[in-house]
């Protein structure tokens, strides 16, 4: 298991570019099993969840061939149904949070899926009922299997119905989407996630052939199609790890671009980060977050506390919460943080206590900051990161701290972040990888 040995106190200066958008690259690589024909996507992140992911569709039969660095073309007409049913295929994606997404297009497609609970990050309680009632209204059937501890899917061709969903859920929307788009009739799906990356998926599914109507909005009409065919397609840029990189540039930044960002899909998180005193500047498509000896975190108009919590998209992105909270421990003045999204996302702050911030953690949801304002550096320390996002923020504090830290399974961060050492050594970090 690999390790981040960090030594604090660089500053950073440069321009960096975005990934692809780890979101969306699991939604539309799982896309490419609804047709028999060619699929070409680009700008897919070279992150262990996606590569876990592109491996296991290699392992079912789908053809994929690698066009350039970041750009695949994926194939699915020889599928092996029976490798889908087997203990060794289950089990694999119970080792991956992202494979949960392969159900709506199986089902759609072949009538049938084998699902046991996914992994991932351990962020507290992430169900899958979403997604399961939504199959169930199209139609499906569920069978729990005791003695292999699955349930097993199945229907002859799902039918279009109305639906409204219990919850937002981003991943619950984009299996239903993937499950109507070849169903008989039409779908109508209400309370839909409308984050960008479920835009994109639904143009990508359009530029195949499908009918849905609505884009962008929390009411998504499909009309079910008989076959869907071949298309090109490029992801967005990650807009978490544009988050990230405004929150490393507010702390240890001097002068930094964040290169073609997609301003127009980063919604509320530029203002966010404003919030907590953070000048953003922004030149075509491109964000400039110059050096700021002091940032002051706004109040309400009425006088009152700044409280930031997270909500479905329009809202706050839960994923950028830690890196915010990281970040507002060296700004002048007090925030609350309400995460509401997630149970246990919280609880890597006690490392930063550790490290000399003062938080305040008053349930699992909220805690209070109380910024520094530069005036005492976080404290070097060894930690281990829990989860992609709070691993971020590990980093973010550790290049912010006097001394050198270490963060432990880094594996988490390689989940969701493209060779992050390299790429922020290239700005004067001074980050090594060295293996336990």
């Amino acid at each position: 298991m690999d390790s981040f040995i960090i030594e604090g106190g660089h500053l950073l200066q440069g321009t960096i570019s975005p990934q692809g958008a780890k979101n969306e690259a699991l939604e539309v690589i799982c896309a490419t099993l609804l047709t028999t024909e060619r699929v070409v996507v680009r700008n897919i992140p070279n992150i262990l969840d996606v590569n876990n992911l592109i491996a296991l569709l290699r392992e079912i039969g789908v053809k994929v061939e690698k066009l350039a660095p970041n750009d695949y073309a994926f194939q699915a007409d020889d599928v092996r149904l029976d490798y889908l049913e087997s203990d060794e295929f289950v089990r694999k994606c119970a080792a991956l949070r992202g494979s949960v997404l392969m159900i709506g297009p199986l089902l759609s497609r072949f009538g049938r899926a084998v699902v046991a609970e996914p992994g991932g990050d351990k962020i507290g309680r992430r169900r899958l009922d979403t997604h399961f009632l939504g199959f169930h209204k199209l139609g499906a059937k569920f069978d729990f299997i005791e003695e292999r501890n699955v349930y097993a899917i199945h229907a002859k061709r799902l039918k279009g119905c109305y639906m409204l969903l219990d919850e937002a859920s981003v991943t619950g929307t984009a299996n239903i989407i993937m499950a109507a788009a070849l169903a008989k009739g039409t779908t109508t799906i209400y309370n839909a996630a409308c984050e960008p990356y479920i835009q994109q998926l639904c143009r990508m599914l359009n530029g195949m052939g499908a009918r849905i109507a609505g884009i962008g909005s929390n009411l998504l009409t499909i009309e079910g199609v008989d076959n869907l065919h071949a298309t090109d397609h490029h992801i967005l840029p990650d807009m978490i790890e544009v988050g990230s990189f405004i929150g490393m540039a507010a702390m240890v930044g001097d002068g930094i671009r964040i290169k073609d960002v997609s301003v127009k899909d980063l919604g509320i998180i530029p203002d966010a980060f404003r919030r907590l005193g953070v000048k953003i500047k922004t030149e075509g498509d491109d964000l400039v977050i110059p050096r700021q000896q002091h940032y002051t975190i706004e109040s309400f108009i009425d006088g009152s506390i700044m409280t930031l919590a997270d909500a479905p998209w329009p809202g706050l992105t839960p994923d950028l919460i830690s890196v915010l909270l990281v970040v507002a421990t060296q700004a002048r003045g007090s925030v609350l943080f309400h995460q509401k999204m997630f149970e246990s996302r919280l609880f890597f702050v006690d490392k930063l206590i550790d490290m000399g911030a003062q938080i305040i953690l008053c349930d699992p949801h909220r805690a209070v900051v109380i910024g520094h304002d530069r005036r005492q550096r976080l404290r070097a320390g060894r930690m281990t990161s829990p989860d992609i996002r709070a691993g971020i923020a590990l980093l973010i504090a550790a290049l912010s701290a006097n001394g050198t830290s270490r963060i432990d399974n880094i594996a988490q961060i390689d989940r969701g972040y493209e060779d992050i050492e390299s790429r922020l050594n290239a700005l004067g970090a001074c980050i090594k990888r060295v293996s336990n």
